[in-house]
């Protein structure tokens, strides 16, 4: 359903960015590159957050996505890097996606029948 859908999209672009992020600082071997991607992808998730479920579920989710980039350095060191971006995108994914419910409002108005389907 459209709700489903809206928590999933920003919830696996917040995943996918971290993994991104990875891939592309290790392939070009410029950090700053991956960073990029990064930022991109976070902020684009942040966005659909804050349209979605409004801005404090965004602030917890968008602060989700932060840590678990800052954690999964630490995490490198004892388990090693893919497996520490894996753990870290998919438990990002979880998260964010079972606080990101859309607000009422938005839930409301994706059930609502189109004014145009009558």
């Amino acid at each position: 359903d459209s709700v489903t859908a809206m928590r999933t999209l920003p919830a696996a672009l917040a995943a996918t960015s971290l993994i991104a992020g990875y891939s592309v600082a290790r392939i070009t071997k410029k950090r700053p590159a991956g960073g990029a991607v990064l930022l991109a992808g976070g902020a684009g998730a942040s966005y659909l957050w804050w349209r979605q479920a409004g801005a404090p579920r965004a602030t917890v989710n968008t602060a989700i996505f932060m840590a678990a980039f800052v954690g999964s350095h630490p995490l490198a060191k004892k388990i090693g890097a893919w497996p520490s971006v894996l753990a870290v995108s998919g438990a990002t994914a979880l998260a964010t996606y079972l606080i990101a419910a859309p607000t009422t409002e938005v839930a409301q108005s994706l059930e609502a029948p189109s004014a145009e389907a009558g």
